[in-house]
């Protein structure tokens, strides 16, 4: 939460590998001073209680959804249905159906390919000019760069964490 309270970004991005709780979007949502962006869904959260989810950080006061790729369009659609808040969808491979996932009510592509994340882009960007697309953006200045280069609209970045931020100032103070 003090990341979160002290990060200067433009926005949150909450994702994380355990089931989403109303319980943890709630504390980060009112922890942010800036937009946050939830997922409600992953490898064990699907059907309803995604849609439930959903329409709760909506309530929390989410700018947007995030579903993950394990999502079906069927699942997806429902979603998109539920809130009026954008609805973000993960794309982890190269051959994902672009078009099956905008029409099944995806607002945002977030491009999620590893080292392939900027080629991919470029080959969505060819057939879908418009679509907002944000993209992981690797751990360096260069790998950043290059998904800027192939058409993201936005970069997701894993800040430092509280450990290494922490062992940092703690060498200065004992350099004091």
């Amino acid at each position: 939460m003090a990341i979160i309270r002290n990060c200067d970004a433009d926005a949150v991005f909450a994702v994380y590998p355990f089931t989403p709780q109303q319980s943890i979007s709630d504390a980060i949502i009112k922890a942010s001073y800036i937009p946050v962006f939830c997922s409600v869904d992953g490898e064990t959260t699907k059907g309803l209680h995604t849609v439930s989810l959903a329409k709760d950080v909506e309530c929390q006061g989410a700018m947007c959804v995030v579903l993950n790729t394990p999502t079906s369009d069927l699942n997806l659609l429902a979603v998109s249905k539920a809130v009026d808040i954008p609805v973000i969808i993960t794309i982890t491979k190269e051959d994902t159906d672009v078009r099956a996932r905008l029409d099944a009510g995806a607002s945002i592509l977030n491009v999620s390919c590893g080292t392939k994340t900027p080629d991919v882009v470029k080959k969505i960007r060819t057939s879908y000019p418009n679509v907002p697309i944000i993209a992981t953006g690797g751990k360096t200045n260069e790998t950043v760069q290059t998904a800027i280069e192939a058409g993201v609209n936005a970069i997701t970045y894993t800040p430092p964490s509280t450990q290494e931020l922490f062992k940092h100032v703690m060498i200065g103070y004992r350099e004091e």
